[in-house]
């Protein structure tokens, strides 16, 4: 809105003004406005959760033990403080005649909207079921389709359909009519794979904030021809506004995780994870970097492979692999601690993310 607003005056005799033509400007200031909204609005915000949610979020009876007598309680739906803070920063900040930024935006709230829906009839029900698996996975592959055709339609057309590899500068794959599933798969599944994470105190969120400062990266360089150029990647101009949107993600990630940290304050609930996830795989198919977000968000697959692994092997054999899934329960399971479990994760999180930096240079 602002650099709308600046836009549409002269700011050719130089001055402050000029700094919000400046990518890295602006991207810094929806980072620290995301932030800043967040810790405001943080306690008041919490405060009404618990008038309103007297009993917290369900806890499943299934689950670790220890998670029905330290988490009963704890209000959920703390995803709304992210997109709040996220939105904000994002429609203050970014250039709003940018397709890409309305495009990945649509379809975080799409997917916020699913995970809300998820929360609120948990909570109004009392129990662990919410909305049922066919209608939410109907809603999440139906916004992502969408989200993958119009994405498709921003991008250039010699790279419209076309797949990218990290680490193989020069090999595209062709999908031709079948992008807008691949993307449909991609968007649905990080918004599921964030949701299956989301189970620990600051498990999920941290991991989020280092996914978005790789491709805060990513769509900067890839929306800027000459670095795009230099580091052989290829490039889709109007991609490096949603630097913007990745700043201000880890503006109100962070904030959040203020009040997240263990023991936690708040859940994000699946308005939080759902909405995550579906930005991150919306940005990465943007960029046209689906595979890098693999690498990056490497927590997240472990996460939902363990899920998918553990089904299907019950489903044959009657037994199980691991102790408990998703794999963060195996670990609670086997007495690890949660601070340790965490913390653990988010060094994992950390290296698969210099890693997915690595692939920028090497490809």
């Amino acid at each position: 809105m602002l650099f709308n607003l600046i836009a549409a005056h002269d700011t050719s005799h130089g001055g402050f003004f000029n700094l919000f033509h400046y990518l890295t400007f602006r991207s810094g200031c929806a980072c620290l406005t995301a932030l800043v909204i967040s810790l405001a609005l943080g306690n008041p915000f919490i405060a009404q959760l618990k008038r309103i949610q007297r009993e917290g979020q369900p806890i499943r009876t299934v689950g670790p033990e220890r998670h029905i007598l330290e988490k009963a309680g704890t209000p959920t739906m703390g995803g709304m403080l992210i997109l709040i803070a996220l939105f904000s920063a994002t429609l203050l900040w970014a250039d709003l005649t940018n397709g890409f930024v309305w495009a990945v935006m649509l379809t975080t709230a799409a997917f916020g909207a699913v995970g809300f829906a998820d929360d609120y009839l948990k909570l109004s029900k009392r129990n662990t079921t919410g909305v049922s698996k066919r209608t939410r996975l109907g809603c999440e592959f139906l916004a992502s389709l969408i989200a993958g055709i119009w994405l498709q339609s921003l991008t250039p057309p010699e790279l419209r359909n076309m797949v990218a590899f990290p680490f193989i500068k020069d090999v595209l794959l062709p999908l031709g009519y079948a992008f807008p599933i691949f993307a449909m798969i991609t968007i649905t599944g990080f918004g599921n794979a964030v949701n299956f994470t989301d189970g620990l105190d600051g498990l999920a969120i941290v991991p989020v904030v280092i996914a978005a400062l790789v491709f805060a990266l990513i769509s900067y360089l890839v929306g800027n021809h000459v670095f795009a150029d230099y580091l052989q990647l290829h490039p889709v101009p109007g991609t490096g506004e949603l630097a913007v949107f990745c700043a201000a993600l880890i503006g109100a990630g962070l904030g959040f995780l203020w009040f997240n940290a263990p023991p936690a304050a708040v859940f994000m609930g699946d308005t939080g994870s759902l909405s995550l996830g579906g930005a991150l795989g919306a940005v990465a198919v943007a960029t046209k970097h689906e595979l890098v977000l693999c690498i990056v968000g490497g927590v997240f697959v472990a996460e939902t492979l363990s899920v998918v692994i553990q089904i299907f092997w019950f489903k044959r054999t009657g037994r199980r692999v691991f102790l408990m899934a998703p794999l963060h329960h195996h670990f609670e399971k086997k007495g690890w601690q949660e601070p340790k479990i965490v913390i653990r994760f988010w060094i994992v999180s950390i290296v698969l993310g210099l890693c997915g930096l690595a692939t920028l240079k090497l490809r």
